[in-house]
């Protein structure tokens, strides 16, 4: 098993063992963080996530998002080894697990090609690097000719040591419930 194998578990586990009260305000305070940036960085779309694993959860803010005037799409898988591809959404619509079993819009409407895209994060390093889940879809998205700014959410333990592979693209920004 690979150094980062070893880390993606041992960060997966940690953040299993978080308690719902540990993981309630975590997540609101990810969420206060990340609607203050939004007040000093706007943008008109954000490719968002649903979580799964025990990610942080932003859907409690997403409707303020849109209260302010931003769309929301979701990403969802289309081919394996493709660039993801983010499909309009707001709360209140139908969402269907995907076969990954990630929560996607049912309707498969209208594509946007978001301004920023909100990357969750199982770790990140001082480089602001992402450890993800291995499957390399965020990677392939931000390779495009002009990829969105990037923000990652994750909860600070998952700040680590480890080095980026040649294809990693570091994001733009993080945002945990520190900082």
């Amino acid at each position: 098993m690979s150094e980062k194998s070893h880390l993606r578990k041992a960060l997966l586990a940690a953040r299993k063992a978080l308690t719902p009260e540990e993981r309630a305000w975590r997540d609101a305070a990810i969420g206060e963080r990340l609607l203050a940036w939004l007040e000093t960085n706007p943008v008109s779309s954000i490719g968002a996530y649903w979580p799964v694993h025990g990610e942080p959860d932003l859907t409690p803010i997403y409707p303020q998002i849109v209260a302010r005037g931003m769309r929301l799409a979701l990403p969802v898988v289309v081919r394996r080894h493709a660039p993801l591809v983010f499909y309009a959404w707001q709360p209140g619509d139908a969402l269907a697990v995907d076969a990954h079993g990630v929560m996607a819009p049912f309707a498969r409407g209208q594509i946007i090609h978001p301004e920023l895209l909100l990357i969750p994060c199982i770790g990140f390093n001082a480089g602001r690097y992402r450890l993800g889940y291995g499957g390399g879809y965020y990677d392939r998205t931000l390779a495009a000719e002009r990829p969105p700014r990037t923000v990652g959410i994750a909860y600070a333990m998952g700040e680590a040591g480890f080095g980026a592979d040649g294809h990693d693209v570091p994001m733009d920004y993080v945002i945990t419930e520190t900082m």
